[in-house]
């Protein structure tokens, strides 16, 4: 279901490590990674992921804090919204 999906977006200046980063606190959080797209443009890093929170012990809060901590953490800024909310922002 819509209601079990969260758009992440992960922007900052390039270097190793970020992928590596955010997909072990997804795993650990128990998410699911579904799609992921990801570019440099100019030394800046811009990655999307659609990820799904269904199986996942974590409320939406928490698992929205931990990603922003964990780009904190590697120097990036983190967007984390549910994919319903997305979808509606563009069927306006």
């Amino acid at each position: 279901m819509s209601k079990d999906k969260i758009l992440i977006t992960i922007s900052g200046l390039d270097k190793v490590g970020i992928v590596a980063g955010i997909s072990h606190t997804l795993a650990q959080l128990g998410v699911n990674i579904e799609d992921i797209k990801q570019t440099i443009m100019q030394d800046h890093f811009i990655m999307m992921m659609l990820c799904d929170i269904s199986c996942s012990k974590n409320s939406f809060k928490t698992i929205k804090e931990e990603l922003v901590k964990s780009g904190e953490n590697l120097g990036m800024e983190v967007w984390v919204q549910r994919k319903e909310i997305f979808d509606k922002m563009h069927t306006i």
